[in-house]
């Protein structure tokens, strides 16, 4: 049951399916990402994922490798997109999930912040 919550993540951010999203999210879901503040609450974090993927033209979070333990899911991830201005930017990241009665309580995203800021801002 775990697995299909964060599979279902993966494929509405992958789509835009914000609707589908919110779905899959607990109430109180919390999303930290390395480098950033915390995003707390389904409306917070649905914003947030709105914000960040509307900087993108086309992109992909593909899950390379799953790893179940109880209530926890944790993925490696090859991202692949293309920024608005039709640059490619490619990063490797790490998720950990932290589920709660079906839905997910809470998302860490572990990335290099460095490399894809060197990525967005190169001209």
């Amino acid at each position: 049951m775990s697995r299909a919550a964060v599979e279902a993540y993966f494929s509405a951010i992958n789509a835009e399916r914000f609707a589908e999203l919110a779905g899959v999210f607990a109430d109180d879901v919390e999303i930290r990402t390395v480098g950033a503040a915390p995003v707390v609450g389904r409306d917070a974090a649905i914003a947030h994922f709105a914000k960040l993927l509307a900087g993108y033209a086309e992109h992909d979070d593909r899950v390379t490798r799953w790893i179940e333990a109880g209530d926890a899911v944790v993925t490696e991830i090859d991202f692949t997109g293309r920024l608005r201005d039709g640059r490619p930017i490619v990063f490797s990241a790490l998720d950990v999930f932290d589920l709660r009665e079906g839905r997910i309580a809470k998302v860490a995203t572990w990335y290099d912040t460095r490399d894809v800021r060197r990525q967005v801002l190169a001209s």
